[in-house]
């Protein structure tokens, strides 16, 4: 205890000498930090902050010291992040290599794939996108066709992808192909990694309901791919894929409690007083909407609590892999409601499109809206969480 107390009384001190004070306000989507080759950087305290956390690894706490990791225990990371949270930080770094490709190559990786790809993740020199969904193959996604051939000194990867988020901003893709046809379609399986630049790859946003474009199709013509950069064992790229799934949907799931924390909550409250005003004790002054708001801060700080307690499990070796389906259904529905109740809260406020009579939050929440809806489909469907939970946990019959 005395070592944490330490350790606790190093980090806040640390924290509060280095996180610069914008990186302790909320920030919007244009001041995130993915990183990668050709990052920009709004504010340029965002890029400080990113340098300064990635240079203790705290970008990746508990990653190991040489792959560019902070080297913390599980308590040693639970302080940090209630330090991070009493400032109100920003979080310095979004990365698809840190939520999903990262903890995969931990496992699957030979040491020459960690020793190149994890310490760039790890700092934010490097962006990846996944290369899993196929327009053929939408929940099937065993059923991909993307084929990559042997050809002595490298693969020959043909093919697409859909949905591949931000994949017109990626430096390089982790990416599900067939290696071989004859196969059960589960066991013809690879998976690889290569370079966007390389000859061949091309991506093509698609303008969603919204007006963003966060996702593209890619293909894939004649790409050459060197066999070093296949992960794991040829066509064993199934079992790779299913755990980082479980990586992907524990990341989604986190998008539904994340007011517990103080951020999407406190916007919620906000929200409320704004739009409905108070009454004489200063509270929310429709009582009706007042309970919704109690309500959804209550799931979330549930939802929090029951995550927390599945961490500790998890590092007593009690690690359940199907909560991941769990915690990304729920987590998927609580983001919904969140912008069902931020909808209601701001009434017709809340239906701006365009023009000068709506503010910036009135303009964007109706398209956060909007995006909220696709939680159900990115990282396995609803309907697919559903059918693990039934078959996994539940056990119920086919």
């Amino acid at each position: 205890m005395a070592d944490l107390d330490t350790f606790r009384r190093e980090t806040r001190a640390w924290l509060d000498a280095n996180c610069p004070p914008s990186m302790r306000t909320p920030g919007g989507e244009e001041e995130a930090v993915w990183g990668g080759r050709g990052a920009t950087y709004a504010n340029p305290d965002s890029k400080l902050w990113l340098d300064r956390m990635a240079s203790r690894g705290w970008t990746v706490p508990r990653w190991p010291v040489e792959y560019g990791g902070g080297g913390l225990s599980g308590e040693q990371d639970k302080v940090l992040q209630e330090e991070l949270r009493r400032i109100n930080a920003r979080s310095p770094l979004q990365s698809f290599g840190i939520w999903m490709l990262g903890p995969v190559l931990l496992e699957y990786g030979n040491e020459a794939q960690k020793t190149r790809f994890l310490p760039e993740i790890a700092r934010g020199e490097i962006r990846w996108c996944q290369g899993y969904s196929e327009p053929g193959a939408g929940s099937d996604l065993a059923g991909l066709q993307t084929r990559a051939e042997d050809k002595g000194d490298h693969y020959l990867v043909n093919g697409s992808k859909i949905w591949t988020s931000y994949a017109n901003h990626a430096d390089w893709i982790f990416c599900l192909v067939r290696t071989d046809a004859k196969a059960p379609k589960h066991e013809g399986i690879s998976f690889l990694l290569f370079d966007m630049t390389t000859p061949g790859v091309s991506t093509s946003p698609i303008q969603l309901i919204s007006g963003s474009s966060p996702f593209c199709q890619t293909f894939f013509d004649n790409v050459k791919v060197p066999k070093d950069q296949l992960v794991g064992k040829l066509n064993h790229g199934w079992t790779i894929a299913k755990a980082l799934l479980q990586h992907e949907r524990q990341m989604i799931s986190g998008i539904g409690g994340n007011s517990a924390l103080g951020g999407t909550g406190r916007q919620i409250h906000d929200t409320a007083r704004e739009y409905l005003g108070t009454d004489a004790a200063g509270r929310i002054a429709d009582p009706a909407l007042r309970d919704k708001v109690a309500q959804h801060r209550q799931n979330d700080r549930a939802f929090q609590l029951t995550l927390a307690r599945s961490g500790e499990e998890a590092k007593a070796g009690k690690a359940d892999m199907n909560l991941a389906s769990i915690f990304k259904y729920y987590g998927t529905e609580q983001n919904k409601r969140k912008y069902d109740l931020m909808l209601e809260l701001m009434g017709t406020r809340g239906l701006g499109w365009g023009g000068s009579d709506f503010d910036e939050k009135e303009l964007n929440t109706p398209r956060q809206w909007l995006r909220s809806k696709a939680n159900s489909i990115e990282g396995g469907t609803s309907e697919v969480q559903l059918n693990v939970i039934a078959k996994r946990v539940l056990g119920l019959p086919d």
